[in-house]
C-alpha cells in the first residue's frame, strides 16, 4: 500500500550558499553578498555571520579630544588631544600640549597636595605648560 501526500510548503529545501541555484557554479564572495560569475546571480538574501568578540581598549578607537572646564574664559575653545598608549603593563594616557604649536608630547607628574580632585592626573611639557585631566560631573573627561 502507497500513500501519497501533498508536498508540505512550510519546509523549504535548505539552500547552500557555495552554490548557484541557476547553473550550479560556484558563488563567490563579493564585498557586499555572494555572486555567480557565470550567470551573474547574487543571493540579496545572505546576511555574512558575524562575531561578537571581546572589546579591546588598545584596538579601539582611542584618540579622545579634551575641552577646558577651567575658570578662564580665554581657554575655552582651547582642546586638548588625548590618546591612550600602553606603559609597560598598564594603559596610559599620552597628552598633547594644547599650547604648543608643533604637537609637543606631555609626561605625567606627580599631584601636589592642593586642589586635588579624585581621578586628577597632572601632565607637563618639556616648555612647563601643565595640564590637569578632570573627570566632569556627567562622566566624561576635561583639562584645565
Amino acid at each position: 500500500m502507497v500513500i501519497s501526500s501533498a508536498p508540505r510548503s512550510d519546509i523549504k529545501p535548505q539552500v547552500r550558499h557555495n552554490l548557484c541555484p541557476r547553473c550550479e557554479a560556484s558563488l563567490v564572495s563579493s564585498y557586499n553578498e555572494p555572486q555567480c560569475l557565470q550567470c551573474g546571480y547574487v543571493d540579496y538574501s545572505y546576511s555574512p555571520p558575524t562575531q561578537i568578540g571581546r572589546k579591546n581598549l588598545m584596538s579601539s578607537s582611542t584618540r579622545y579630544v579634551f575641552r577646558y572646564i577651567g575658570d578662564f574664559p580665554k581657554f575655552a575653545e582651547t582642546l586638548a588631544h588625548v590618546q591612550v598608549r600602553r606603559l609597560r603593563n598598564r594603559i596610559v594616557f599620552g597628552v598633547t600640549c594644547p599650547f604648543c604649536e608643533d604637537e609637543v608630547d606631555m609626561e605625567q607628574t606627580s599631584l601636589s597636595g592642593r586642589r586635588r580632585q579624585t581621578r586628577e592626573e597632572r601632565y607637563r611639557c618639556q616648555f612647563g605648560h601643565r595640564v590637569s585631566l578632570v573627570p566632569r560631573k556627567d562622566g566624561s573627561m576635561g583639562w584645565r
